[in-house]
């Protein structure tokens, strides 16, 4: 049996800590101010926001090829072959990047899971476990493209900001919502990040999340949903208390699925939304 192993990047939310012998991950880099800097390595959480607080310009960007390869050559050291589980084809390139540059390196399987941040790291542990029971590369790309649209993802901003600021909505839009108190919901949905909702109220937006995911749930996710087999997360940007809160409600609405992790939306998602976000996710989960 071929040793494996999974080499994603900060883009799920594993943190560099959470690395073992068998999970490797690459930190994202971010230009801030014309510099770079690289997630949980020179860029922590708390610096991140506070460099948003200041209003610095950050835009995020993509792993060279030499620190995709570095990472892929590395993990080969000690495992006979790599699979590479890189964020949202839909929302970077640098899925489709690594699929050319893994033409040259036959030990590498690239996975277009098209998910990131909880979802993304649900999918991560699906993999370790599958390799550790002994499935092979294609068998686990294929498992994992084949239940990558069995998730989603809503969220809402508490503020307008940072959509404005990323061109996401116009500034008389933005002017508007904040007058209103605006709370709008996006989905990430495979691929795609829309609009969803628009709330009037932190309160109505988490409520309409909710209803969101319990549909699903009852429809889309239906049959999983009835053997077991999916799961809840929670996520924020820099509202850890709020999201705490807002688990015990999701809890108390759903009451048959426990909240499994809470964890911190991956900067790449956060730059683009600005703290005091709150997210629920619900993932097919069968590995």
């Amino acid at each position: 049996m071929s040793k494996i192993a999974i080499v994603t990047d900060s883009n799920s939310g594993i943190k560099l800590t959470e690395q073992n012998e068998d999970l490797y991950v690459l930190p994202m880099p971010f230009i801030i101010n014309g510099e770079e800097y690289f997630e949980e390595i020179s860029l922590s959480q708390e610096k991140f926001y506070e460099k948003l607080a200041q209003n610095a310009d950050i835009s995020t960007s993509q792993p060279s090829p030499y620190q995709v390869t570095e990472m892929w050559e590395n993990a080969l050291k000690t495992h006979d072959e790599v699979i590479y589980i890189p964020m949202s084809s839909g929302l970077s390139q640098s899925c489709h990047n690594a699929i050319e540059i893994a033409k040259n390196y036959p030990s590498v399987t690239v996975v277009d899971n098209q998910r990131i941040s909880v979802t993304q790291k649900a999918s991560i542990y699906e993999a370790l476990n599958m390799a550790k029971e002994g499935y092979s590369p294609s068998q686990i790309k294929e498992y994992l493209e084949t239940t990558k649209l069995d998730s989603s993802i809503y969220i809402t901003v508490n503020t307008l900001k940072y959509l404005k600021k990323g061109g996401r909505i116009t500034p008389a839009v933005a002017l508007i919502g904040a007058m209103l108190n605006i709370k709008p919901i996006l989905q990430i949905h495979g691929e795609k990040l829309d609009s969803f909702a628009k709330a009037l109220s932190m309160g109505q937006a988490k409520a309409k999340m909710i209803a969101a995911v319990k549909k699903d749930l009852e429809t889309v996710f239906k049959d999983y949903y009835q053997k077991g087999e999916m799961e809840i997360d929670i996520a924020h940007t820099d509202n850890e208390v709020e999201a705490e809160k807002f688990k015990a409600e999701v809890e108390k609405a759903i009451p048959n699925i426990k909240v499994k992790n809470i964890d911190p939306l991956s900067l790449s998602v956060s730059c683009h939304i600005g703290p005091g976000s709150l997210a629920i996710a619900a993932a097919r989960v069968t590995k």
